[in-house]
């Protein structure tokens, strides 16, 4: 009995028991701080990817079509579009278009009926979006081209037959879709969360070119 009283009585160790108690606790909350701040700065990378990603494509080649005659960049709404040199492009004849890749092939579509070509074959259409996305992973690593899709919508601005560039100046918008990001703690059990999406839209400058500052 007195052994057992004494075991009763005896608080060595009671520290160590209670630290173990609330060590999962600290952990959790102080590894929830450091996620939270990494959730912060990588949706601050997703915008100013979106950001860089529409500066550069507004001074470097349109992708639907490529450089070819027939591409959106060269098309002359004047000559095979009907439309009287000088004036406007109406949203008729350029309902816009939108690229994307999915399951890692370029594609663009058309958004009504278009004269000029949309094709993405053309080796400078392939070169305008990957240099498009590996400019945007110079500032978040963690962008794919699956993430990534660029909208050409009618703006009213430009003439048909420009001699000095594209007959329209689009409103470009880039968005980046579909990013998850992962937390230390919960990340081993495969638990993910979804970064919002973000765009950013600037209206077509030159529209030509494979590089930019």
């Amino acid at each position: 009995m007195r052994l057992l009283c004494a075991f009763v009585r005896d608080r060595r160790g009671a520290s160590a028991a209670e630290f173990a108690l609330v060590l999962p606790l600290f952990l959790l909350f102080l590894l929830g701080i450091i996620d939270l701040g990494r959730y912060a700065w990588e949706f601050n990378e997703a915008e100013k990817a979106t950001q860089i990603g529409a500066r550069w494509a507004v001074v470097t080649n349109i992708i639907p079509g490529g450089t070819t005659s027939t591409g959106l960049q060269n098309y002359s709404f004047a000559v095979s579009g009907g439309i009287t040199q000088g004036t406007v492009v109406n949203s008729t004849a350029f309902p816009g278009v939108y690229c994307q890749a999915t399951s890692g092939t370029l594609g663009c579509t058309c958004k009504g009926t278009c004269g000029f070509s949309v094709a993405t074959t053309a080796a400078s259409a392939t070169t305008a979006w990957t240099n498009l996305i590996d400019r945007m992973n110079d500032i978040y690593p963690s962008v794919t081209a699956n993430d990534v899709r660029i909208d050409y919508d009618w703006s009213g601005l430009g003439f048909s037959g420009d001699p000095n560039g594209p007959d329209v100046a689009p409103i470009v918008t880039v968005s980046l879709r579909n990013m998850d990001f992962e937390p230390m703690f919960l990340g081993a059990l495969g638990i993910t969360f979804p970064i919002p999406s973000a765009s950013y839209s600037l209206t077509m400058e030159d529209g030509q070119g494979t590089d930019s500052n």
